[in-house]
């Protein structure tokens, strides 16, 4: 010890240390008894409250139940805090803000959507006989529950499990019209707790009045038309506050399942649905059998001038892309030139129902979204289910689903960016993602050295996350960005597609492979005018010019080792015969997904099929039904030879034989080549609907007469056979 710490004899110390060590002891001994006076203390005057027998037993289930309404509150909490994150702030009953009327690049009126207040039909004018009808069938304790009707749920509930399937729905008006507000249609168990959550909210901020009109303004009631009053116009060619018993009944069958009962669909489902409404009318005890007996002998007659062709997937799309140009403008009713081209449309959305129709029992797929844009970013079609009328959840702008090896293309389009070429030689040998995971290809096998062009045609793995290590996670996501594809983790994996995205995001981000490397937005609106004719919106005017994103020289190598997919790899079921296309192939893991991406110098299309529960398909792989849906949809799309060029690839024959027409056509008679050209090489629409009604008259003819083109006719079977084998 130093000295100035410590010296020799007492009186020279600094430090006393025994009497710091003493002071130390008895400081510590008397701090323990004084806690253990304390202690005992309060355990005496706790003893007072001691309870024994059943005093003790109410108290334990009293502070057990403290604990668990605790923890229920928490629990309560932690799930409706994302449901009312849905809530938009300010007036949240934001769809009331506009009316849109929508028209084709002709002109032609669409559709419609939104509605204001101030234009609907009041509820005290809505007649009776339709309010009880709905109530009847679809809440009848509509005016006593709280938002949720736990007696109509639980019997749906026992309903369902004795049928072990969906045979009713629990949910009340006020839950149907939060899930019209703020949620999709998904049909997922995360969506009916955010539903039941903002049930709850509405009926704290709204009157049952309130919510019944708004619900009856909302619901989509099939044909294109959303609320009751549209669904009058439509089906009845009236007011709603004209209808009869018998057309209200019909009316109040469509909320759930309005393509299903939908009267132009299926009139004798749609009867038969009213006969259950008129029994739900008694049974309610709104009417008696004998007010009933009027309607059952007079169903509601059906108008038959009317347009059942409405491109409702688009429609629902166009409409959010209404609301986010006119934010902050004071103009709420306008009308809206949209992209959509309705013959596009109608064959795209057929070539979805009938792909999940033909193969999916086999395939176990309930699902498929299409989505198709032209080299400017102009969306002309978009298909977001299988069936509108069975559930309006848009898989193709909403949906976030893993696009697997389509993905691939943002990798090779970096590496080509970064000095790689399509003839560089790449390993495909074993990878690690960290310690325990290891990147395995589709066949469990490698190929060791390979170019990289045949590694994006045979799709292989481990080739595409070694490139994406070479040129770095961060410079992908950059260009990602370009793309308009943001939320992708920069994972190790990346480059395998584990991240969710959208139909819309996917395909649009392949447009500028199509157009040579410029940006291109996908966009559904080009003007917006209000009610007195004025341009609020014009796209050409209002939007920034388009500027390049990448070399075109790198593009025409990417288009040219994506041909080769097509060509020569996982892609072979889409090639086009009249064109060269270039595309990906895409399968998630567990076969969730399955993707093709692919395009011409006309249209970039997108296809996905799958399950909205996520559970896995039949093996279905992105080289079968995308592929083969892509390849249906693409050969009727492209109704003129006058295609563009890709960058990179060499004109077909088929293109260079419609050149030499249109230029030998041009040369005797330059304005009518200009007029096809102009028109996408169609014919004038009287022409093509006179050619169409006398191919139907022939074909009709010879159906009678069992001749050539009959049905009956054995070649003509064999070889509709012959085209509807995949592959």
């Amino acid at each position: 010890m130093s000295e100035w710490m410590y010296k020799r004899g007492g009186g020279d110390r600094l430090i006393d240390w025994l009497a710091l060590d003493a002071w130390i002891d008895s400081s510590l001994h008397e701090s323990w008894l004084d806690i253990k006076n304390k202690l005992s203390a309060a355990s005496a005057f706790f003893d007072r409250f001691r309870v024994v027998g059943i005093r003790k037993f109410i108290v334990e289930m009293l502070s057990e139940g403290l604990n668990v309404s605790i923890a229920g509150t928490l629990i309560v909490v932690a799930l409706a805090l994302p449901a009312f994150a849905l809530v938009p702030p300010g007036n949240w009953l934001a769809a009331n803000k506009y009316s849109v009327t929508f028209i084709n690049q002709d002109g032609d009126e669409i559709g419609k959507r939104g509605i204001l207040q101030s234009d609907a039909v009041p509820l005290e004018e809505i007649p009776k006989t339709l309010v009880d009808a709905a109530l009847a069938t679809e809440d009848r304790r509509f005016y006593s529950h709280f938002g949720i009707d736990v007696i109509g749920t639980f019997r749906a509930l026992v309903s369902n499990l004795k049928a072990n399937s969906v045979v009713q729905g629990g949910s009340s008006v006020t839950q149907q019209l939060a899930k019209n507000l703020f949620l999709s249609s998904e049909r997922s168990l995360d969506r009916k707790i955010k539903e039941a959550f903002l049930a709850i909210w509405i009926e704290a901020r709204l009157s049952k009045d309130e919510i019944l009109k708004h619900y009856l303004d909302r619901a989509y009631m099939g044909g294109g038309a959303f609320g009751v009053e549209a669904a009058s116009q439509f089906y009845f060619g009236k007011s709603v506050r004209e209808i009869n018993l018998a057309e209200s009944a019909t009316l109040a069958g469509l909320f759930k399942a309005p393509t299903k009962y939908a009267p132009h669909v299926n009139l004798p489902a749609s009867r038969a649905r009213t006969e259950d409404v008129l029994d739900n009318l008694v049974e309610a005890g709104f009417l008696t059998e004998s007010q009933v007996y009027g309607a059952r002998l007079n169903p509601a007659r059906i108008v038959e001038n009317r347009d059942q062709a409405s491109p409702d997937w688009f429609l629902d799309y166009a409409f959010e892309e209404v609301q986010k140009l006119m934010e902050g403008k004071d103009t709420y009713i306008v009308t809206a030139r949209t992209t959509v081209d309705l013959r596009l449309q109608k064959i795209a959305e057929d070539t979805i129902s009938s792909a999940v129709r033909q193969f999916g029992r086999s395939k176990r797929v309930d699902q498929g979204a299409l989505v198709s844009i032209e080299a400017d970013g102009a969306v002309r079609a978009l298909v977001g289910g299988k069936d509108y009328g069975d559930s309006q959840f848009n898989r193709a702008t909403t949906a976030k689903r893993q696009p697997g090896s389509s993905f691939k293309p943002y990798v090779y389009l970096t590496a080509l960016e970064h000095g790689f070429e399509p003839s560089s030689w790449v390993n495909d040998t074993s990878v690690s993602c960290g310690r325990k995971h290891s990147v395995k290809n589709y066949g469990r096998s490698f190929r060791g050295r390979m170019r990289m062009a045949t590694a994006l045609a045979k799709s292989t793995n481990t080739v595409a996350v070694r490139l994406t290590n070479k040129v770095g996670r961060k410079t992908i996501l950059a260009n990602l960005e370009k793309l308009g594809i943001s939320g992708v983790q920069p994972s190790c994996t990346m480059a395998l597609g584990d991240t969710g995205i959208t139909a819309l995001q996917h395909t649009a981000a392949y447009v500028p492979f199509a157009n040579g490397g410029m940006e291109a937005r996908p966009y559904a609106i080009t003007e917006i005018t209000n009610s007195s004719g004025e341009a609020v919106y014009l796209r050409d005017r209002d939007e920034p010019k388009p500027q390049r994103l990448f070399d075109k020289q790198v593009i025409s190598q990417l288009n040219s080792m994506m041909q080769q997919v097509v060509t020569a790899g996982t892609g072979r079921r889409s090639a086009l015969d009249f064109t060269y296309s270039a595309g990906k192939t895409g399968t998630s893991s567990s076969y969730r997904d399955a993707w093709f991406m692919g395009y011409t110098g006309k249209y970039v299309t997108g296809v996905w099929f799958g399950n909205d529960s996520y559970r896995p398909t039949n093996r279905v792989t992105g080289g079968s039904m995308p592929a083969q849906a892509w390849h249906d949809y693409m050969t009727l799309a492209h109704a003129s030879m006058d295609i563009p060029q890709l960058a990179g690839l060499p004109l077909h024959p088929v293109q260079k034989q419609e050149r030499v027409r249109l230029a030998a056509l041009r040369a005797a008679n330059p304005a009518t080549a200009d007029a096809i050209r102009r028109k996408g090489g169609q014919l004038p629409e009287d022409t093509r609907k006179i050619l169409e009604r006398l191919s139907r008259d022939l074909l009709t003819i010879s159906s009678d007469k069992k001749g050539t083109f009959g049905p009956n006719n054995r070649a003509d079977r064999n070889a509709d056979d012959t085209r509807r084998t995949p592959g």
